[in-house]
C-alpha cells in the first residue's frame, strides 16, 4: 500500500510539473498574424520596387525574398509562446526555430517531387527556395512552440486537435498553406499556356493565398477559444 501511494503521489507530482500549453489573447494573436501579413507585403515590396521581378518573371528569387522577410518575423514572435518556458528559455526557442527550418524544408521539398514537381535541373532552385517559403509557412511555428515533441506534433498536424489558442495559429496557417498549394497546382496542366502555370508559380499563389486566409480563420478560433475561458471562469 505505501508504494502505491508514493507511487501515486510521484505520479501527481509529475502532472502537476506538466505546464498548460501556452495561451494568447485576441490582441496579441492580431498583432502576431498582422506582422506576419505586414513581412509578406514588404517582401512583394521589396521585390517589385528594389529587384523589379515577381513570381512569374524571377519565381525563385521572389520566394528566396518572402522566405528571408518573413523567416525572423515568425520565429522571433512564436519564440515567446513556447511550451514550459521555465525548462526552455527564449533563446532555446529561437534555435528549434532556426533548425526547424532546413528540416521543414527538407520535407517539404521531398513532397513536392512526390506528387510531381519536375526534377530538371533548372527547376531546382525554384523548388528549394518554394520548400523554404513552405517551411516558414508550417514548421518553423511549430519548431519554436513546440520543439521535438512528436505526440504534440502529430496531434495538431495528423490529427488536427489543436489545444489552447496558440496552437490554432500553428495549425490553421500550416493546413491553410498546405492546401491552398494544392488547389494552385490544379491549374497548371491546363492547356491555356500562360506563364503563370509554369512551376511554382500558381503553387506558390496558392499557398500564400490559403496561409492569408488561414490567418484571418485563426483570429476566430481565437476568439472563441477566449470566450469559451471566461464563460468558464464566470
Amino acid at each position: 500500500m505505501d508504494r502505491r501511494k508514493s507511487s501515486g503521489k510521484t505520479t501527481a507530482s509529475r502532472a502537476s510539473t506538466v505546464e498548460a500549453p501556452p495561451s494568447i489573447s485576441v490582441s496579441e494573436a492580431f498583432i502576431v498574424n498582422a506582422l506576419c501579413v505586414l513581412g509578406l507585403a514588404f517582401a512583394f515590396w521589396a521585390a517589385n520596387t528594389v529587384f523589379s521581378i515577381d513570381l512569374v518573371s524571377h519565381p525563385s528569387l521572389t520566394l528566396f525574398l518572402i522566405s528571408i522577410a518573413e523567416l525572423p518575423i515568425v520565429i522571433l514572435l512564436y519564440s515567446r509562446y513556447r511550451q514550459n518556458p521555465r525548462q526552455c528559455s527564449y533563446l532555446r526557442a529561437v534555435g528549434r526555430g532556426v533548425l526547424g527550418v532546413p528540416v521543414g524544408a527538407l520535407l517539404n521539398f521531398l513532397g513536392a517531387i512526390a506528387l510531381g514537381a519536375p526534377v530538371k535541373f533548372q527547376y531546382l532552385p525554384k523548388t528549394i527556395n518554394w520548400a523554404l517559403m513552405m517551411s516558414v509557412f508550417t514548421t518553423v511555428p511549430a519548431s519554436c512552440v513546440l520543439g521535438s515533441s512528436w505526440a504534440e506534433w502529430r496531434r495538431i498536424f495528423a490529427q488536427t486537435k489543436p489545444n489552447g489558442s496558440i496552437e490554432y495559429l500553428i495549425c490553421l496557417p500550416a493546413h491553410g498553406a498546405v492546401i491552398g498549394a494544392w488547389f494552385g497546382a490544379w491549374p497548371m496542366p491546363l492547356d491555356w499556356e500562360r506563364p503563370w502555370q509554369e512551376w511554382p508559380i500558381s503553387v506558390s499563389y496558392g499557398t500564400i493565398v490559403g496561409y492569408l486566409v488561414a490567418l484571418v480563420a485563426s483570429l476566430g478560433f481565437v476568439l472563441a477559444c477566449f470566450r469559451s475561458l471566461h464563460i468558464k471562469s464566470e
